[in-house]
């Protein structure tokens, strides 16, 4: 029993093989700026929504982020996620933004509120146009002439609850929740598309690999919607 095999035919083969390995590798490199860009974006709902709902729970650690009587509503938040993609990653920070809604029994908004509360910056509160300042401490009517200080605006619980909860979003539900439920996750540790599109990239070579790597990493971030 004889067994021919074309050496020129396989030796061509083989090198297209490792051409479209090549061109993945390239191609998903590129399509990362596109992936990260699409993930940025549902990652940013999905987390202004995780704090709406965190808040809706716990108000007492973020009612700070929120205008007055809109503690979860997301037409109430004093925060902006703003999300950065490029090739390497995505880089989240926040914003606060100034609260333009008047507390009942008072006069103006809380300036610097979400600020001022989340870091736990001490105020001073004085009369304005009397020279007796009125505010209400536990249920009591209080008449003061001199200055009011506050160490603790809004509460023990409300200082740092904002960054806690940002830090948890990152640290648990991301990796443990959100990217297992939706399928990105899976999707990343599989890429299927490599093996089927194969016999493609035995024929084409790195044209083939790049156009296959690009569209399955663009991909990923669309993927279990």
């Amino acid at each position: 029993m004889k067994l021919k095999v074309n050496s020129v035919q396989f030796q061509k083969d083989m090198k297209n093989i490792i051409r479209y390995s090549e061109g993945f590798l390239d191609g998903t490199k590129a399509g990362k700026v596109l992936f990260f860009r699409n993930l940025a974006i549902e990652v940013k709902n999905i987390l202004e929504e995780f704090i709406d709902s965190n808040a809706s729970v716990s108000p007492q650690t973020l009612h700070h982020m929120y205008e007055w009587n809109q503690v979860g509503q997301d037409s109430g938040r004093l925060f902006k996620i703003n999300a950065v993609a490029n090739g390497y990653g995505i880089n989240f920070t926040a914003a606060f933004n100034q609260s333009q809604t008047i507390k009942d029994g008072s006069r103006v908004p809380f300036y610097d509120k979400a600020r001022i509360i989340e870091f736990g910056i001490p105020v001073v509160i004085e009369p304005r146009t009397s020279n007796v300042l009125v505010f209400e401490d536990n249920g009591d009517t209080v008449f003061t002439a001199g200055p009011v200080n506050v160490n603790n605006p809004g509460g023990v619980a409300a200082q740092g609850g904002f960054e806690k909860t940002f830090n948890t979003f990152f640290a648990r539900y991301l990796s443990q929740a959100f990217l297992r439920s939706t399928g990105v996750a899976a999707y990343l540790e599989r890429p299927m598309v490599y093996k089927s599109n194969l016999q493609q990239g035995k024929r084409m070579g790195r044209s083939a690999g790049y156009q296959t790597g690009y569209k399955w990493i663009a991909s990923a971030g669309m993927t279990g919607r």
